[in-house]
């Protein structure tokens, strides 16, 4: 498939509120979307990149170095595209920027939804709620209370300093059997081990990403998992399917967390799960802070078979008053439907990206 023509767009989207992670508090998120056309197609891709790889780094590295190599090839497989961007090392979101909208495209020529063109099947998949840091443990309880009857089937509760152990004890004395988990961050060391082990009682489905994501996280998480019952889940380490080759070599997790933009793209991501299935471990897919056009492309890799744990795939309105993504996304039952149409369904919508757009490139063949 000749590649005739990319746009590039860094955009920043407000939020409906303010995010509290153990990273700090966001008010509006930054993306970078992409459209590419080839053979009388278009289709659109996004990368969501968070503080490890920042969005203007993204973007730059997108339009200056990958882009060009692109534009006016007859690229025929996603490895072929991979292979012509293998001069740049690192970077994975920019590489998944260019890798998922080719997917994304490819599918659409095909005329398939993207998650057959991937080897998914089902018309839903499975969601569950998270839960920043709130301003009382009342109000958590209310938010809560409400996933539970919109028939959530997991919840994730983020969890930092000053909200904690504390905090967990509370919602498992309010719902003792309800299955929750909780999202560190990377914002702990092995000098807390012994505040983990006091976790095991609470019953938690895993404790996502405990420790810094640094030069020991996987013999850490290790260390961690060999004193911990409750199954440790990896994200912010997991950052490619080599990374998790030697997650598995070490055994520093029992869950991994697969953030299709974190680990290079779609075709790394299903290399992922495939790996893990045949070390019976879990995964599921991770949402950042996407748009409804990322959100969609998440939905539609969630359908692979090794992705048995409710995803975080979130509805339109849970972080946005506007999605810059057309259709929005709508959760019903704790499920999110995958698309009906060849590629996905989503694309942003015009207005709100030229009002939203820091900055833009266009690359023509």
């Amino acid at each position: 498939m000749l590649i005739e023509r990319i746009d590039v767009y860094w955009a920043r989207v407000p939020l409906a509120f303010v995010w509290k992670t153990s990273y700090g508090d966001q008010r509006f998120t930054d993306t970078v979307l992409v459209r590419m056309e080839g053979e009388g197609h278009h289709a659109w891709g996004e990368s969501w990149s968070p503080s490890a790889e920042h969005t203007l780094a993204t973007f730059h590295t997108v339009r200056e170095h990958l882009a060009p190599r692109v534009i006016g090839q007859d690229v025929g497989s996603a490895e072929d595209l991979l292979r012509r961007l293998d001069f740049v090392k690192g970077n994975q979101f920019a590489r998944a920027a260019l890798e998922i909208t080719w997917w994304v495209l490819d599918a659409t020529r095909r005329g398939m939804p993207l998650h057959v063109a991937l080897g998914g099947k089902g018309d839903t998949v499975a969601v569950g709620a998270d839960f920043g840091i709130q301003d009382s443990l009342d109000i958590l309880m209310r938010k809560i209370q409400a996933a539970v009857e919109a028939g959530f089937p997991r919840i994730k509760l983020k969890f930092r300093p000053g909200w904690d152990v504390d905090m967990v004890a509370a919602v498992r004395s309010t719902f003792p059997d309800f299955t929750f988990h909780i999202d560190c961050n990377a914002a702990y060391t092995p000098a807390d081990t012994a505040m983990f082990r006091a976790l095991d009682r609470y019953r938690l489905a895993m404790i996502e990403q405990p420790l810094a994501d640094d030069g020991l996280s996987l013999v850490n998480h290790a260390d961690l998992q060999a004193q911990l019952e409750t199954p440790i889940c990896l994200d912010e380490s997991a950052l490619s399917l080599a990374h998790v080759q030697a997650a598995i070599r070490l055994k520093s997790c029992q869950v991994v967390n697969i953030k299709m933009a974190r680990v290079g793209g779609l075709t790394a991501s299903r290399a992922i799960q495939a790996l893990c299935a045949q070390h019976d471990i879990p995964c599921w897919v991770g949402g950042m802070l996407e748009t409804a056009v990322g959100g969609a492309i998440c939905a539609e890799l969630a359908t692979l078979p090794n992705f048995t744990y409710a995803g975080d795939i979130f509805p339109s309105s849970y972080f946005y008053d506007d999605d810059l993504g057309k259709p929005e996304l709508a959760v019903a039952g704790g499920a999110i439907a995958t698309s009906r149409v060849p590629g996905i369904a989503q694309a942003p919508d015009p207005d709100l990206l030229e009002q939203w757009t820091v900055e833009r490139a266009s690359f023509r063949a």
